[in-house]
């Protein structure tokens, strides 16, 4: 995962809303006037050029003025939820977070270095009357909704028992198994990994790396603190000035059974009577799985899983996590004129080189190659079809909803 905190506050929840009143992207929003205002994120302050907007569409171009990488959230009334989010955006560049707004109060805040704490959190006020989507549109809609959130239950209820393998050979002392292990354990949660994100202190507890945990003050745990332990040796020459010492078999036992409870909480939150998703937790999932190959401290530059170099496996489940996403609202988008018809055809065909490119390097069943070994040319090559699907992708959010991106 990508380096991600909690701003100001303890729960952080991904792009789009879950069972949050505010904020929804709304298939049936297409006709309204989209609002357009600008965001500017420096190293200081958190400038929105205004307080207040109408309900319904509205697109925040956020601009980086400072000199590190950026996120800007729209937070919702409880300073907890994170309605919409848009990150990585580099110094010197803009990016857009488009959302349909129901009426209500929410709050806006920038993260600079993303980590720690966000900066220039501002009340925002969406006025006016809500948007309600037309029966067709509602009906694509729920269809949707309702495919993907089968499909994030699925990947919950697999995630367990493959979890729960992992540590069993850990905990016994079967570091060969563990080892091979370890990577096909994350396949789920990298494939729902935005979900994951929306329930507080889990996604931190399951999946900060070391870097992440310190910066935070938050315990290191989860699958990176046994990824550690693994490979100690590689782990001693990336940080050579700690003492790094191996893991008793109390300490073994303690942080996998931690990490199998906080599975095993994704895996009843999921399945809970209260989860619910939204178009935008599908639009803005996929297009935020994505990123978080690209991140720099993903997987593309071979930074998230820095001890056992299996940086590929999590490449490929976010690939595919985000296909299965965008395949749930393609009829949707498809259906909104030539540019979504266009757009369509275009991920179809760029998920498919994305999905070729990375079987050259291997698969699940078979393994893929030690990340380690894949020169800067073969990232370049990795990261130039990864340019090539996200560019487009970016425009699903705008395409689903009816909305102009002007």
């Amino acid at each position: 995962m990508q380096l991600r905190s909690p701003l100001t506050f303890a729960a952080v929840v991904a792009a789009g809303a879950l069972t949050v009143t505010g904020c929804v992207l709304n298939a049936g929003a297409g006709s309204a006037a989209t609002t357009a205002l600008t965001v500017d994120s420096s190293a200081a302050a958190c400038a929105v050029s205004a307080a207040t907007a109408p309900s319904g569409p509205i697109t925040f171009t956020v601009t980086n003025s400072g000199e590190q990488v950026t996120e800007f959230y729209v937070l919702a009334e409880n300073e907890l939820s994170i309605v919409g989010e848009v990150e990585n955006i580099a110094p010197g560049s803009s990016r857009d977070l488009t959302l349909v707004a129901q009426p209500g109060e929410y709050f806006t805040v920038c993260k600079p270095g993303m980590v720690g704490a966000g900066i220039g959190q501002t009340a925002f006020t969406v006025t006016g009357e809500s948007v309600a989507a037309s029966a067709d549109d509602a009906a694509a809609e729920e269809a949707a909704v309702t495919s993907y959130t089968a499909y994030v239950k699925s990947q919950a209820a697999e995630l367990v028992p493959q979890v729960q393998a992992f540590v069993d050979a850990y905990a016994a002392g079967n570091d060969d198994e563990a080892r091979r292990l370890f990577p096909l354990a994350r396949v789920s949660y990298e494939r729902i990994e935005p979900t994951a994100e929306q329930f507080g202190d889990l996604d931190p507890a399951i999946d900060y790396r070391k870097p992440g945990a310190e910066a935070e003050g938050l315990p290191f745990t989860g699958f990176h603190r046994i990824e550690m332990d693994l490979w100690l040796d590689a782990a001693k020459q990336n940080y050579p000035d700690e003492q790094l010492v191996a893991l008793t078999p109390a300490e073994r036992a303690e942080v996998g059974d931690k990490l199998v409870a906080d599975i095993t909480s994704l895996y009843d939150l999921v399945h809970s009577d209260d989860f619910s998703l939204t178009l935008s937790d599908i639009t803005n999932g996929a297009i935020g799985l994505l990123d978080e190959i690209a991140a720099p401290d993903g997987k593309l530059p071979g930074e998230e899983n820095e001890f056992a170099h299996t940086d590929l496996y999590d490449f490929r489940a976010n690939v595919e996590g985000a296909r299965v996403a965008y395949e749930a609202v393609r009829d949707i988008a498809a259906a909104k004129g030539d540019d979504g018809a266009q757009l369509t055809t275009t991920l179809d065909a760029q998920f498919a080189g994305m999905l070729e490119l990375l079987a050259s390097y291997g698969d699940f069943e078979a393994g893929f190659v030690d990340y380690s070994t894949v020169d800067q040319r073969a990232r370049g090559e990795l990261g130039a079809q990864l340019n090539a699907l996200s560019e487009p992708m970016s425009r699903l959010t705008h395409t689903v909803l009816g909305i102009s991106a002007e």
